[in-house]
């Protein structure tokens, strides 16, 4: 069987993260590289940075694929340590699926309700910002029991902020979920569990009656790349791997 080319794996991920769902702000797609480039050897990471690239030219790879934009703002100089700049070098292709992901069946929001155990999880809405988002009925709990299980779940270090009511029904959306608070609050969610989110979403949140658990952006999103390398391993010849990554946070205490 012939190896694939860089155009045939997008065309394969574009069946199942359509580039045409991604958000008007988003810059999800091929961003760098040739698409007749034959692929062997297809790298996958959360983040193309630096050590990423080089990782996945010290591993032969042709494909770096990728959640977050490498390109994401427009370049106006790159030097020899940009990410974009060490791919063309290397002669790398990058393809970026962000929200198209974050909204895709089996995407970042399935891969983060599995391994947070919420096999029941469904989508809130079937179109729109709010498709990223996934809902699930859980066993009444408190918010202290449940920021727990999501932090053991995830391995990490969760905020929250407690609105004081049991739960029963939660939201949840990897990275910065935080503004989907008042669509939650509307459609009677009393939990939301999301990566990243602010001082006055805290607020916010207690305001609206909708507890808040943000347990961070990597560790809300990274259950999806071994995800994204079985669909992979499934549809190609190929060898995929999934870069070695962590947070670029580090909680400290006193």
């Amino acid at each position: 069987m012939p190896c694939p080319t860089v155009r045939d794996i997008c065309r394969l991920l574009d069946s199942l993260a359509p580039l045409a769902t991604q958000c008007a702000w988003d810059n999800s797609g091929l961003l760098v590289g040739d698409p007749d480039r034959p692929v062997r050897t297809a790298a996958l990471a959360l983040d193309i940075t630096p050590a990423a690239v080089e990782a996945a030219h010290d591993a032969g790879a042709e494909l770096l694929v990728s959640h977050h934009p490498v390109i994401f703002h427009p370049l106006k100089r790159m030097d020899p340590r940009d990410p974009a700049y060490l791919l063309a070098r290397y002669d790398i292709a990058a393809l970026c699926l962000h929200t198209p992901l974050d909204k895709a069946s089996g995407g970042v929001n399935d891969a983060l309700a599995a391994a947070l155990g919420f096999e029941n999880a469904v989508p809130f809405a079937a179109e729109g910002d709010a498709a990223m988002l996934r809902t699930a009925d859980v066993a009444p709990v408190d918010a202290p029991a449940l920021a727990a299980r999501v932090a053991n779940a995830l391995h990490t270090t969760v905020r929250l902020a407690d609105a004081g009511r049991t739960i029963r029904r939660v939201a949840l959306v990897g990275g910065a979920g935080a503004d989907f608070l008042p669509e939650a609050a509307g459609a009677g969610i009393d939990a939301l569990i999301t990566g990243d989110a602010g001082h006055h979403d805290f607020l916010d949140a207690k305001q609206l009656g909708v507890t808040l658990i943000a347990a961070g952006h990597y560790e809300t999103e990274q259950p999806v790349i071994a995800a994204l390398a079985r669909k992979l391993e499934a549809a190609f010849d190929l060898r995929v791997i999934c870069l070695p990554q962590t947070s670029p946070v580090t909680f400290l205490s006193e």
